[in-house]
């Protein structure tokens, strides 16, 4: 790959990954400002709110195994075409129609063009990628769409108030449909499948199912599961652990507002940090050492998230807890796409994906069953902590088979 052409590749990832930021706009600002702006939109109960920010995630779970199947008939283009339309279809509709039932088909609709974009950038990475460069470009990919995430919260958030949720969402539709020419002047029109799939599985269908596989696909459900838990209970955690707010400049900042600037700053640094882990795994030592590393501090940091310390310790703690959030988001996509860079991307990719939206879904559901019994929150987190040890612990062999084989590299060389 010739610096040349390897700059090219990287700018097509970067502008899947700015399309999919596009996209993002509208679902972000949401999360914000409709458990405010609920009866503008015409809902009738607190509790649609709930149901609408959760519908397009498990919409997705029975949707990404045709959303892969599509991907092995249509081009790459012609899928990230798709969902460009679709999001930005939806997200103008959230400013024109109005009533639950008319947004439970939007927001089941955003689901199916998130899964298209996600299915997309994948694809993308891996098509545009190789062993010495799949990390670094995974967390370009990655910390660019994050910054839709930024976008949504922090321009929803303070432009509803002025303008109406309706005209912003009009406003972050139209600007989600910039991302058609960007696709058209990058991606080209060649088939999503088949040119993925190495020529020693083509034909081999017993070959794809591999440990390696299975373990990532795995891997995949149970790290998600625990980073959302963390996610859905990180404004819990403040409210119950400081009920007077946080101190800051003689003012007393309540546990949304704080919650808010955390995971602002979370997507501020995605673009830099994800693309720093990725960089580091791309090595000779590969992508477990980092891996190993990232699931130890997270288990030590989990274990010390829901007892009351000192709020500057505390918030030091939930910021390690985030860039181990980064770290393990942007090398278990890595590792997803090694195992299926050497089998059939599609499927595998199409099985990380539900995976992980499966983990995620669940996370949440499984914390707020315990979250009003005695004790039951710290249990929580401390038996999360305790999985990430696991899942290190069943990576450790592989991990010592191939820093022995790194090492006797190095002796040799030496």
């Amino acid at each position: 790959m010739t610096s040349g052409s390897s700059a090219k590749e990287q700018r097509q990832i970067m502008v899947v990954g700015i399309v999919t930021a596009l996209t993002l706009f509208g679902d972000s600002m949401l999360y914000i400002v409709l458990p405010v702006f609920w009866k503008e939109v015409g809902l009738d109960a607190l509790w649609q709110v709930g149901v609408l920010l959760s519908v397009n995630r498990f919409v997705r779970l029975p949707l990404n195994p045709a959303i892969g199947w599509l991907y092995h008939r249509m081009s790459l283009r012609t899928g990230l075409f798709l969902s460009v339309g679709l999001a930005a279809l939806t997200t103008v509709g959230y400013g024109v129609f109005k009533g639950f039932a008319i947004w439970i088909v939007l927001r089941a609709v955003w689901g199916i063009a998130w899964s298209l974009m996600r299915m997309g950038g994948y694809l993308t990475v891996i098509r545009y990628s190789d062993n010495t460069n799949r990390g670094r470009l995974m967390g370009t990919y990655n910390g660019l769409w994050r910054l839709g995430s930024l976008v949504g919260v922090l321009f929803g958030g303070v432009l509803v108030p002025f303008f109406g949720l309706q005209s912003v969402s009009i406003l972050f539709g139209m600007m989600a449909l910039a991302g058609i020419p960007l696709i058209a002047a990058s991606i080209n029109a060649g088939k999503a499948s088949g040119i993925y799939q190495t020529d020693s599985t083509r034909g081999r269908g017993n070959t794809v199912w591999s440990l390696q596989v299975k373990k990532i696909v795995i891997s995949g459900l149970t790290v998600s599961l625990l980073l959302a838990v963390f996610s859905a209970t990180l404004t819990y955690l403040i409210d119950t652990s400081y009920p007077k707010g946080v101190p800051w400049f003689g003012l007393a900042i309540g546990s949304t507002a704080l919650g808010g600037i955390l995971t602002a700053l979370r997507c501020a640094w995605e673009p830099f940090l994800a693309r720093w882990f990725g960089q580091r795994t791309d090595g000779s030592r590969g992508r477990l050492p980092l891996f190993m590393l990232s699931l130890a501090a997270a288990a030590v940091c989990y274990a010390l998230l829901p007892w009351k310390l000192p709020i500057g310790i505390w918030i030091v703690i939930v910021i390690f807890v985030m860039v181990t959030s980064t770290a393990l988001g942007t090398i278990m996509d890595a590792m997803a796409s090694d195992a299926a860079k050497s089998t059939s991307v599609i499927t595998v990719m199409t099985a990380y994906s539900v995976s992980t939206d499966l983990g995620a879904a669940i996370g949440p559901t499984l914390i707020y069953w315990v979250v009003g019994l005695r004790y039951g929150v710290t249990s929580m987190y401390l038996a999360c902590a305790a999985v990430f040890i696991l899942i290190g612990l069943w990576y450790w062999k592989e991990y010592v088979t191939k820093e022995r084989v790194y090492l006797g590299k190095e002796a040799e060389v030496s």
